[in-house]
């Protein structure tokens, strides 16, 4: 179960929530209460042998450019990048194929699947 962080819309705070589930859809703000929750970046730390890795994507200033001004295309390319040719899980199949049309997914990853479900 993850722990993801967002900034509340209603009092602009940064909060950390546990979610135990994809299909949650309660998630409300622990400090006031808001379920106007946007999800953010979160920070995380590298191996040192993933480093290369990090400095050839961003010396690649097209590639740069793609993600930061959120191109599906650039972030298909940089998950192949940083996943290094391992196998695609199933739920990230369909996800990534839309990236890679340059189609942004219309739902958080693992969503469909639950959705498909009994």
């Amino acid at each position: 179960m993850p722990i993801y962080e967002y900034r509340c819309n209603s009092c602009h705070r940064r909060v950390s929530i546990l979610v135990r589930s994809f299909s949650e859809s309660s998630i409300t703000c622990p400090n006031c209460g808001s379920p106007e929750l946007n999800r953010l970046f979160s920070t995380f730390a590298l191996r040192k042998s993933d480093q290369d890795v990090y400095d050839d994507i961003l010396s690649d200033s097209q590639l740069v450019k793609g993600l930061q001004s959120n191109d599906p295309r650039a972030l298909a390319e940089w998950n192949k990048r940083i996943s290094k040719g391992e196998k695609v899980a199933p739920e990230y199949k369909e996800p990534l194929e839309k990236l890679e049309a340059g189609e942004m997914p219309s739902s958080p990853i693992g969503e469909e699947a639950s959705s498909e479900e009994p």
